[in-house]
């Protein structure tokens, strides 16, 4: 076996610390699954596209990490391979899973009695799943059709920003722009 060993001095003590062989930092590379160009859902931001994997030194130590881009939010975010599938980075969803989404916007509002500030606390925490069935009960619960009383502004800014994100990754998965699958999420909750 090829180990290649370092030495870190660590309070005073001298300590060996085994590094991994160079063809499990290969073979990582490839089980990452994902690719440069590929759209993904990163649970707190929404659909970003991955622009790379690389190799990058911080603090000593050399990390492989996905870059992703949100265009929208003008933001790059830098995820460590080994912590993309805990972090909640995953590929978009499957058609199917959009038309249950979908779906799930032609239901029945289900609107609890709770406090306000109880109900954004649970709708917040649904947005930030990246779930897209859950962003769509929130996007369902609360919608107003012009017969129904205004929003308050915290429900409104919920409401855009679980909306926005269903958006983003319907036009993603479909491969039309934003404006289009606005329109079609539109049409659904008309017709509910």
């Amino acid at each position: 076996m090829n180990r290649i060993w370092e030495r870190n001095v660590v309070d005073k003590k001298k300590t060996v610390v085994a590094a991994k062989p160079a063809a499990a930092v290969k073979a990582k590379d490839k089980d990452s699954g994902f690719k440069k160009g590929d759209f993904v859902v990163y649970p707190t931001h929404g659909v970003g596209k991955v622009l790379g994997v690389e190799n990058q030194d911080i603090s000593g130590h050399t990390l492989q990490v996905i870059i992703i881009s949100f265009d929208k939010d003008r933001m790059t975010l830098r995820v460590p391979v080994a912590k993309a599938r805990n972090s909640g980075l995953r590929k978009l969803s499957s058609r199917k899973v959009m038309e249950t989404a979908l779906a799930t916007l032609k239901g029945r509002s289900r609107v609890k009695r709770a406090m306000w500030s109880r109900r954004a606390q649970e709708y917040e925490a649904k947005i930030n799943s990246g779930d897209p069935v859950s962003i769509a009960e929130v996007v369902r619960d609360l919608h107003r059709n012009a017969d129904q009383p205004d929003q308050s502004y915290s429900e409104r800014q919920i409401y855009q920003a679980a909306l926005d994100r269903l958006v983003r990754e319907l036009a993603a998965i479909d491969g039309i722009d934003e404006t289009q699958a606005t329109q079609r999420l539109h049409q659904v909750l008309k017709a509910a």
